[in-house]
């Protein structure tokens, strides 16, 4: 395990510094983390849970919320309908419903139960519209980041075991051939 938290290490690094090299996060904006511990270790999703590893994720992405000034959301498995752990100040009751439940290893993930004990005041919501974010493992973080989603690949492909891509957002392109797109140029997905 000593070998692989040191290997887990080395790749959240890496891709925390490639998403603070992109300078695409702003202060405040929400950064959704999906993560499968059970991906990490080699194993199938949600069978081999690892709260060491996930302490070795969390710490890393700790570092990019120093560095850019993010609010970090983790997202729970589908035992808890991917809801997800924040911090009560990124809490805001127009945007978020909370939801009635303590993550668990076996329901809710080892990251999401590793964050909610780690967070300085942490509530779970159902449901968030996230800037961007990491999918460590084919989470699925799909459903809580805004449209227009543009798929990012990184130089570090992997965390330990697990597949790793990254996402960010950009506003809707809307009406048609008449609209007139103020910054087009620097939204370009393709």
């Amino acid at each position: 395990m000593v070998e692989l938290k040191e290997q887990v290490k080395g790749n959240i690094d890496a891709v925390v510094s490639e998403w603070i090299k992109r300078d695409d996060l702003k202060p405040d904006d929400l950064f959704v983390i999906g993560c499968s511990t059970s991906e990490i270790a080699g194993e199938h999703i949600g069978t081999s849970g690892s709260e060491e590893l996930a302490a070795v994720i969390f710490a890393g992405l700790l570092d990019l919320k120093k560095a850019t000034n993010v609010k970090l959301a983790f997202q729970c498995c589908e035992h808890l309908n991917r809801a997800l752990v924040i911090e009560r100040d990124s809490f805001d009751a127009r945007f978020h419903e909370e939801v009635s439940v303590i993550p668990a290893p076996r329901a809710g993930g080892s990251m999401a139960t590793y964050a909610f004990k780690n967070m300085n005041n942490p509530v779970v919501v159902e449901k968030i519209k996230a800037k961007a974010g990491i999918d460590i493992g084919e989470t699925m973080i799909g459903m809580h980041v805004k449209h227009v989603a543009i798929p990012l690949r990184f130089e570090q492909k992997t965390i330990g075991n697990a597949r790793v891509t990254g996402a960010k957002t950009r506003p809707k392109l809307i009406g048609g051939e008449r609209a007139i797109y103020t910054n087009a140029i620097e939204n370009k997905s393709c």
